[in-house]
């Protein structure tokens, strides 16, 4: 191990005593790794943890725009939220408001004793932060084409882009501030469908983003219409229906006209009285041949009887 890295740690379990001959600064080393990461005008700046065993090392954050760089002497600001921070990030959104070149610094503190100032390479701006494409989600609410935005901070606004599908050359766009809550767009043809993109832009750093993925929905149909061709329809078959039992039995009644005709008999054919009627007059009638009796005299019969020999 090197005569170097033995007096550092040695001067670091020593520091309550020493701090005060060798001199603060000069007892813990300076924070490294410092940058800053800003998204969606959001900004933190991180640094690696100094590293002492079996103490806690806490931290401290200042920045230093333009105006205390041009007209304060060169002065920095502490961040309150940052002062003697376990932390190894610090948000500065707060601090970093204006459009201006910033930079920043932090260092640590064990005790009374602190380590130099890590400061940030170069400046920072926010019109550096990285802008990400909107969370968006789209809703068909009958023949509403509706959006809801997810919100991204005071500073953004929304450039959202709708078309009805199939024509692309007709893009229309809407620019909204309106975040967590559904935004109306369109009213929608039945039965069509609609796509929606949108971008963020801020405006304080005239940038935006790219585009969010396109998302499409269907509007509904026209429930009048449908109501109205099921009625027709219904009232269609309904009678298509009846006209089916109709021609039915009218083909039914020719064909029984032709093939199995009513027989009419002539009226010389007709009896003039009942058969019955006929029948009993007939029985009298042979009821009187059976009881009529012929007498012939015997001298008739004898002559009859010569001449036929």
């Amino acid at each position: 191990m090197s005569p170097e890295l033995v007096c550092f740690f040695l001067c670091a379990l020593s520091a309550p005593n020493l701090s005060g001959i060798l001199g603060g600064d000069a007892l813990l080393p300076a924070p490294q790794s410092i940058s800053i990461l800003s998204t969606n005008m959001k900004h933190f700046l991180t640094w690696s943890p100094v590293i002492i065993q079996g103490a806690t090392v806490r931290y401290s954050v200042e920045f230093q725009g333009e105006y205390e760089r041009e007209y304060a002497n060169g002065s920095w600001i502490p961040i309150s939220e940052c002062s003697l921070t376990t932390a190894t990030l610090c948000n500065v959104t707060q601090d970093i408001s204006a459009s201006v070149p910033y930079r920043l610094r932090v260092r640590a503190e064990l005790g009374s004793a602190r380590s130099p100032w890590g400061t940030t390479e170069g400046f920072f701006t926010r019109a550096m932060t990285s802008l990400t494409p909107p969370q968006l989600r789209v809703l068909a609410d009958g023949h509403h084409l509706l959006v809801e935005l997810a919100d991204m901070g005071p500073s953004f606004q929304f450039h959202v882009l709708y078309w009805k599908k199939g024509q692309e050359s007709r893009v229309q766009q809407k620019v909204t501030r309106e975040v967590s809550s559904v935004v109306h767009l369109d009213t929608m043809e039945a039965g069509a469908e609609y796509c929606v993109k949108a971008q963020a832009h801020v405006e304080a750093i005239n940038r935006s983003s790219s585009f969010s993925p396109t998302q499409c929905v269907r509007a509904q149909g026209d429930t009048s219409l449908w109501l109205v061709t099921a009625l027709i329809s219904s009232a269609g078959f309904a009678l298509a229906a009846l006209t089916l039992l109709f021609l039915t039995w009218k083909i039914s009644r020719i064909f029984q006209y032709f093939f199995c005709p009513t027989a009419v008999l002539p009226d010389t054919l007709k009896e003039p009285e009942p058969p019955t009627q006929l029948i009993l007059r007939g029985s009298e009638e042979a009821e009187q041949c059976d009881l009529m009796v012929v007498v012939v005299p015997s001298e008739v019969l004898q002559l009859w009887i010569q001449k036929a020999l």
